[in-house]
């Protein structure tokens, strides 16, 4: 999008529909092989720009999930409640440095899948069923819809990896405790959790997980399209499409998606993380787990690792969609 800045009215449509397979840049129409090779670019691209950004942050995710299992039995006996650092601190100092990638296989595989498909469909709402307006902005109330319902498809397809990463994430508590690791490694803990819950096991979690990542992307991707609209169509002084509107628009969506999404973390992490104590599960679903949860622990349970929850978004929204938009412009595909 390019605005006048007398006006702010734009100069030229909104070249994302060029990058649907309508109707290229030239007007003339792109043959269905065409829109199949756009449709897997961007896809590889979402994936790209995810892997890198959770590469970077992973650190921080794995103490996040370490502080919100610490009251389930995530500490050797007698220890005190520790914080993001002090997690941290113990994890280098007990575990070894490399195990604060420890389930990064999986993390990666997760928002390749994850990330790549709700990028996809985020697009396709925007541009093929909601439509942008006649002066080519995207209401707030489509894109709340489009990115709540292309979080949780895409999460739906990903449940899975995201299951296997969190089992992972928790091995080094096993491990201090002088427990033998439940998994070898990425593949062997697919195989082990369909052998003992079957293929349906593996989407364990997969509600509170599909809710997480609605309300996630409501914050991160739905706050990141909003930011960046506004930020290049405010009437006053209108930005250039550039990294600096990217970078904005993305540590605005860090903060959103951190603040909404801690919550339903927390309880899908617990209920993923849950084993079976004489064949019997702690929590029978997302409201039991978010119920106990509360009258246990009290609210401010529900936002137990908020601060390394958006330390870690805020960089890696930033990371990744600098990432994203920088691949994009590289691959001559339309910004986003």
């Amino acid at each position: 999008l390019r605005t006048n800045a007398g006006n702010g009215a734009t100069n030229e449509p909104p070249n994302n529909m060029a990058g649907e397979g309508q109707d290229g840049q030239d007007g003339v129409h792109q043959p269905p092989s065409s829109d199949a090779m756009r449709l897997i670019t961007k896809f590889a691209l979402s994936a790209v720009a995810s892997s890198v950004a959770e590469t970077v942050t992973f650190p921080l995710d794995i103490t996040k999930t370490r502080l919100q299992i610490q009251s389930e039995g995530g500490l050797p006996a007698g220890t005190k409640s520790r914080g993001m650092i002090s997690t941290a601190y113990h994890i280098v100092k007990d575990e070894g440095l490399l195990n604060l990638w420890r389930g990064l296989p999986p993390a990666v595989l997760r928002h390749v899948v994850y990330s790549g498909s709700r990028m996809l469909m985020y697009e396709r709402i925007r541009e093929g069923l909601f439509q942008r307006e006649a002066d080519g902005s995207f209401p707030l109330h489509k894109a709340v819809a489009a990115g709540m319902t292309s979080g949780a498809l895409g999460q739906l397809f990903a449940s899975p990896t995201d299951l296997v990463k969190v089992r992972m994430q928790t091995e080094g508590r096993r491990i201090l405790r002088g427990e033998p690791p439940l998994y070898k490694g990425t593949v062997d803990a697919f195989v082990t959790i369909a052998k003992q819950s079957g293929i349906r096991g593996l989407w364990r979690g997969c509600v509170p997980n599909m809710q997480r990542a609605a309300v996630v992307n409501l914050g991160d991707l739905t706050t990141y399209d909003v930011s960046k609209q506004f930020f290049l169509r405010q009437r006053y002084m209108p930005l250039e499409d550039s990294w600096v509107v990217h970078a904005m628009s993305s540590l605005c969506a860090g903060l959103v998606a951190a603040t909404l999404g801690t919550p339903a973390d927390v309880v899908k992490t617990r209920v993923m993380n849950q084993q079976p104590v004489d064949g019997v599960l702690k929590y029978k679903g997302s409201i039991d787990c978010l119920v106990k949860t509360v009258q246990k622990e009290g609210v401010a349970a529900l936002w137990k690792g908020f601060l390394p929850t958006w330390m870690r978004m805020a960089p890696w929204s930033l990371t990744f969609w600098l990432t994203f938009e920088q691949v994009r412009n590289r691959a001559g595909v339309a910004p986003f």
